[in-house]
């Protein structure tokens, strides 16, 4: 038999890595490593009993529409569901507004489709979700980074480098942010309106973790902020309040922008699972989604809190890390020249699983940190988790 040659991979796919977090996720599957690479939440957390009579129910009165072909924009019940709990956090929405995506990775990949040329700026935090920036090496962007202190993303950087790198796009995750766990205030939120703004730049604002919260007040989304009401674009997703399985998000938009990525959409997909846009649908209709979240927010703020507790007497002196107000990440920085990368095989070695941080750099990595998500394991694993860590990193 011939050796199989492959045909000519396309350019566009040269700069676009393996996430490294769904790689590790392969290597962690042995159910003895206490993990805290992957951003899941906590299935035993699921509302399942629910979500299973939502589907019993759409299938038993209405199985012809739900398991047919469907329109591109989304079932009209669940946008109008979605809709009404962005206006309930103060991001007025109708039905209309919104575009239902196969998770809110899709709202990225449409987005980063439908304005980016090869070669245009997008600016990003820094560091950034990395399947975001998956998502614009896939479109031939140029990616720039912002500068970042603890509070999050800086505004006071923002004017400079916008008159230099002339972005088109900001992408911005201001809540409880991936990997870091920061939250901007609203001050900070407002300048940032007022310089995109000023500039004609728009702003990409992704939301998956505000319902997330356990301290503090929720912060208003940088989308209703003086300046960037007409020029924000907002990803939300069901994948952290229901079930990441569903692959349920929404893009918020202007109408004109809006039926560009309905094309776009068409031509990747058609239009997300009909069947499950109407059992989220129902569930959102009849059941206590708010009720659900307060005994989610629980447990995961218990979770929190024991992980916090326990790396000061597990980490390296000099190792610093966040504190978020909600979420599902904490970000750790190591002391010294350290390679967080270099050390992930002798941590799962030892029975334990991190994300290295370097992957969620658009450039120049900070190779000491690392991501740690606590919201997967009980107490007890993550007390044994962070120890057997702490453990592998001093070895």
């Amino acid at each position: 038999m011939e050796d199989f040659v492959s045909p000519q991979i396309a350019v566009r796919m040269r700069n676009v890595r393996s996430s490294a977090i769904r790689d590790i996720l392969a290597l962690t599957a042995n159910q003895d490593v206490v993990s805290f690479a992957g951003g899941m939440p906590a299935p035993e957390l699921f509302d399942g009993s629910a979500l299973r009579a939502c589907f019993d129910h759409v299938l038993g009165h209405h199985a012809g529409e739900s398991l047919q072909y469907s329109t591109t924009e989304g079932d009209p019940r669940l946008r109008a569901r979605i809709a009404a709990r962005a206006t309930g956090r103060g991001l007025p929405t109708h039905a209309d507004d919104l575009l239902i995506t196969s998770g809110s990775q899709q709202g990225l990949t449409l987005l980063a489709t439908v304005l980016l040329e090869p070669g245009e700026t997008i600016l990003v935090e820094r560091p950034t979700y990395l399947a975001a920036l998956q998502a614009f090496n896939l479109a031939g962007a140029r990616i720039v980074s912002v500068p970042c202190d603890e509070h999050g993303l800086d505004p006071a950087a923002l004017p400079d480098l916008i008159r230099r790198e002339r972005p088109k796009l900001l992408y911005t995750i201001p809540t409880f942010q991936n990997p870091s766990g920061r939250t901007l205030s609203l001050h900070r939120r407002r300048a940032i309106a007022e310089i995109a703004a000023r500039h004609g730049t728009w702003i990409i604002e992704d939301d998956p973790y505000s319902e997330l919260r356990y301290r503090g007040e929720p912060v208003a989304p940088i989308a209703v902020q003086p300046g960037a009401e007409d020029r924000t674009i907002s990803l939300s997703s069901l994948s952290k309040i229901m079930a990441p399985g569903l692959r349920l998000g929404a893009v918020r938009a202007p109408g004109p922008l809006l039926r560009q990525l309905c094309i776009a959409k068409q031509t990747s997909d058609l239009h997300t699972s009909t069947i499950d846009q109407a059992a989220a649908a129902e569930y959102l209709v009849t059941a206590d989604l708010d009720a659900h979240l307060g005994r989610v927010r629980r447990v995961y703020a218990e979770r929190r809190d024991t992980l916090l507790d326990t790396l000061p007497g597990a980490l390296p002196p000099g190792a610093t890390w966040s504190d978020p107000d909600g979420g599902m990440f904490v970000w750790v920085r190591l002391p010294g020249d350290v390679d967080t990368t270099a050390a992930l095989p002798g941590a799962i070695e030892r029975l334990v699983a991190y994300a290295p941080g370097a992957p969620f750099f658009a450039d120049r990595p900070d190779r000491a940190t690392f991501r740690l998500s606590f919201v997967t394991n009980p107490p007890e694993a993550i007390i044994d988790g962070v120890t057997r860590l702490g453990k592998a990193l001093i070895s």
